[in-house]
């Protein structure tokens, strides 16, 4: 059985989406932070590096969202969330697929860093302020990341995770995919269980 291991406020939440959106059978267990926001001892030890994600599969024992969703889509199901590498949409499937972890949540990261320890920011607009340009930009081209399809890419992106602490008065394309994402009845079941 997939047991899907959720740390509370943590890319755990792109799994359990996926999860529902598949239909995939899993078991939630649920972990609470501490009160320092470091995930618990038990959590800890799931795996190596002790982050979240973290699912269980029989006897594989896996970590890394992307990683993870990879797996699920292979393993159980989710081709359909996953453009065939012949189909005109794959490239951008693949960037964007890699672009939340490989971009957005560096420069999100960077950002509060760089203003949690006061540092002087960089020249220009910051790495997160061009991330969203580029999501906006290219969601006035596409209704979903990928092209005309939901796909995995989104559950990557999971931008209403990320968004929901930015001013999106200026951001007509991404306040329109943020409600194509919550009229999703997985992303509903999603909500409930995180």
């Amino acid at each position: 059985m997939l047991t899907v291991h959720h740390l509370k406020q943590s890319q755990s939440d792109r799994i359990i989406w996926l999860c529902e959106e598949l239909g995939t059978p899993y078991e939630l267990k649920s972990y609470t932070r501490e009160p320092s926001m470091a995930a618990p001892p038990e959590y800890r030890a799931l795996s190596a590096f002790g982050t979240a994600p973290v699912i269980t599969d029989g006897d594989l024992v896996l970590g890394e969202s992307g990683a993870i969703v990879e797996y699920i889509c292979a393993r159980h199901g989710g081709s359909a969330l996953v453009p065939a590498p012949e189909d005109p949409d794959f490239p951008d499937y693949l960037f964007w697929f890699h672009f939340a972890n490989g971009s957005l949540v560096p420069g999100l990261m960077v950002d509060h860093v760089t203003a949690t320890l006061g540092a002087p920011a960089s020249p220009g607009p910051s790495r997160s302020i061009r991330a969203f340009a580029m999501i906006e930009s290219r969601l006035g081209d596409a209704p979903w990341f990928a092209g005309d399809a939901f796909t995995a890419a989104d559950i990557m992106l999971c931008l209403p995770r990320f968004a929901a602490r930015l001013d999106l008065t200026d951001s007509p394309n991404t306040r329109a995919y943020l409600d194509r994402v919550a009229a999703r009845p997985a992303w509903q079941r999603t909500e409930t269980l995180r």
